[in-house]
Order: structure tokens, then C-alpha cells, then sequence
């Protein structure tokens, strides 16, 4: 028997969101204010994360991992500060922070997340 796959949102390139058996994937995520500082497009970000695994039956408490790209590492301080007050302290993802060239100047952050239903 096999599990069925729902796709979630979709658009011309992705799906926001992709279910799978008890996983959740959410598309890497940004800011849409990008005049923001890397701190308020994080906790943007996370805000929108919240919405999304809602969306899909589950929470951050329930989160696996989370992949982060930066376009400028010397801001890492920033989108930590807004990531720590975030993350359910019980329950810590494993994750993963690079600096990365992303789509915009001015896309600070973006983050991908797969969560456990």
C-alpha cells in the first residue's frame, strides 16, 4: 500500500508544502518585507513557518530539521536571536546555517524546514 502524497499551495516551480506519510516538508521560506533587518526577516519567516505546518496538522515542537542560508554571515547573531526566542526549547531541531548567495540583494534570510507530524 502506498502513502499518499499531498502537495500543498503549489505554484509554477514548488509546492509551499509536501506531506508525506507522517513527514512534513515546507519550501524554503522568505521575508516578504526585504527592507527588514536580518532579525525581523527571520522572525517574518518563522511567523510564516507557524502558518504553514498549521496548514499540514502540525508545530515547531514537532520540527526535525531546518536548513538556513544567510547572505551575509556577520548577521548570523541576528537570525539566532530571532531563531532562539522561536524554537521550542524542548525540542530542538538539528540545523544547518550557511551563507549563500540568494535570490534577491536584499533576501536576507531563507529557511527550509521538515517536521514530524
Amino acid at each position: 500500500m502506498s502513502t499518499a502524497i499531498k502537495r500543498h499551495q503549489p505554484g509554477a516551480s514548488l509546492s509551499r508544502i509536501v506531506e508525506y506519510g507522517n513527514l512534513v516538508f515546507v519550501a524554503g521560506t522568505t521575508a516578504d518585507n526585504r527592507s527588514a533587518s536580518c532579525k525581523a526577516q527571520t522572525e517574518e519567516i518563522l511567523k510564516k513557518i507557524d502558518s504553514a505546518l498549521a496548514a499540514a496538522g502540525t508545530d515547531k515542537s514537532k520540527i526535525l530539521s531546518a536548513n538556513v542560508w544567510i547572505n551575509d554571515i556577520r548577521e548570523k547573531d541576528q537570525m539566532d536571536a530571532a531563531w532562539q526566542a522561536w524554537v521550542d526549547p524542548n525540542n530542538k531541531p538539528v540545523r544547518a546555517c550557511v551563507e549563500a548567495g540568494l535570490a534577491t540583494p536584499d533576501t536576507r534570510v531563507e529557511i527550509m524546514v521538515t517536521a514530524a507530524k
